[in-house]
C-alpha cells in the first residue's frame, strides 16, 4: 500500500500541551491544541489550532490539520461534567479577611453544571440577584486554580491523586455576597444561591496539561476589576493543595473523568471589606494563572425570562 506523505503527516499524532474547544470560520465545533500567540502562554490570544481526533479522556491523535478559531469555548462542553466541585476558605489570608476560622478540612460546596461558561463572555446578574429596595446587589471576583479529573477516582490516597488529574485551567467563581451571606440564613454562609446561577463558572481558555504544568503548588494567580489588579498571589499558599482535595474529595465520593475542581481564591476580595466596592453592570473581571491563560468576563445585568444555556455550548449570552 502507498501512503501518501500529505496523508501521514496529517495524522501525525503529537503530544497535546492545550486543550481548546472552539467554533471554527466554517461554524464547527472542534477541540483543538491551542497554537499559542508569539510571547505568550495564553491561550486566550491564541487564533489558531491543531484539531484533535478522539476523545482527550481516552485515545485521541493531535493531526496536523489546522483550524481558525473564530469564538473560544469552555475546554469541555458542560454535559461532559458531572460534577463541579468547589472549595472555600482555601487561603489563609482570605479566611482572615472575611473573618471566617481557618479550616482544618477542605470546605467543600458544588455549583451545578449549568453554572459553566466560556472564559471570556458576559456574567449574567438576572433580576433576583439586582439591587431592589434595601437589598444590594454584592457580586463579587474569586480567580481560582481550576482543576479536571482524568480517570475516575474512589478512596485513593494524595500520591496517588495527580495521577488522576488530566490538567489546570483558570477559572472564576462568580460570587453574590447577599444571597451567600445576607440572605444566607442560618448557619452562614449559604453557598449555593450565592454561586450557582447560570453562566456563574466561566473557565479556561485551554486545559493544560501536566507535562506543561508538573507543579500546581507554584503558580501565580490574580484578578483584575477593569484594569486593576484586585488579587495577586501563589498558589503556594493554598491551605489544601491539588494533591490533598483530590484524594479528601474521593473520600467514599467517586470522582469521575471531566468532574472540575475550583480549588479556592486567595485574599483581595471585596468580602470583608469596611467598604466594599461591589461589581456593578459592565465591569470588567479578568482572572488568571500563570502558564494557564486568562478568563475575561463583563458584569452584565438581564431581565432574561428564558435560559441561554446550551449543554454543549455552555452559557451562550444575556437574554434581555
Amino acid at each position: 500500500m502507498r501512503v501518501f506523505p500529505a496523508v501521514l503527516a496529517l495524522a501525525m499524532s503529537v503530544s497535546a500541551e492545550r486543550f481548546v474547544r472552539f467554533i471554527s470560520d466554517d461554524g464547527q465545533i472542534y477541540t483543538g491544541d491551542a497554537i499559542l500567540s508569539d510571547g505568550t502562554t495564553d491561550a486566550s490570544k491564541s487564533t489558531s489550532a491543531r484539531v484533535i481526533q478522539g476523545d482527550i479522556f481516552g485515545n485521541f491523535t493531535v493531526t496536523q490539520e489546522i483550524k481558525n478559531i473564530t469564538t473560544l469555548l469552555a475546554p469541555m462542553a458542560p454535559e461532559k461534567t458531572r460534577t463541579v466541585r468547589c472549595v472555600g476558605f482555601n487561603y489563609a489570608a482570605h479566611a482572615e479577611e472575611a473573618n471566617i476560622t481557618i479550616p482544618d478540612f477542605p470546605i467543600l460546596f458544588f455549583k451545578p453544571w449549568t453554572a459553566l461558561a466560556p472564559p471570556n463572555g458576559q456574567v449574567p446578574v438576572t433580576e433576583g440577584y439586582q439591587t431592589q429596595g434595601n437589598f444590594t446587589s454584592e457580586m463579587d471576583y474569586e480567580s481560582e486554580l481550576v482543576v479536571v479529573i482524568s480517570k475516575a477516582a474512589y478512596n485513593i490516597t494524595v500520591d496517588q491523586a495527580l495521577d488522576h488529574v488530566l490538567g489546570y485551567a483558570s477559572g472564576y467563581d462568580v460570587s453574590h455576597r447577599g444571597w451567600q451571606i445576607d440572605r444566607g440564613g442560618l448557619p452562614q454562609p449559604q453557598f449555593s444561591m450565592g454561586k450557582d446561577a447560570d453562566g456563574w463558572a466561566p473557565w479556561g481558555p485551554a486545559i493544560v496539561t501536566k507535562d506543561i504544568i508538573p507543579n500546581p503548588q507554584n503558580l501565580s494567580i490574580f484578578a483584575k476589576v477593569n484594569g486593576v489588579t484586585m488579587q495577586n498571589d501563589t498558589t503556594a499558599n493554598m491551605l489544601f493543595g491539588v494533591a490533598d482535595l483530590v484524594s479528601f474529595f474521593s473520600m467514599g465520593i467517586t470522582l469521575l473523568p471531566g468532574d472540575i475542581i475550583y480549588t479556592g481564591t486567595p485574599s483581595g476580595v471585596q468580602l470583608g471589606k469596611a467598604d466594599p466596592v461591589w461589581l456593578v453592570d459592565g465591569d470588567v473581571v479578568e482572572v488568571g494563572l500563570e502558564g494557564l491563560g486568562t478568563c475575561t468576563s463583563t458584569i452584565t445585568d438581564s431581565n432574561a425570562t428564558e435560559s441561554a444555556f446550551d449543554p454543549i455550548l455552555g452559557f451562550t449570552g444575556v437574554k434581555q
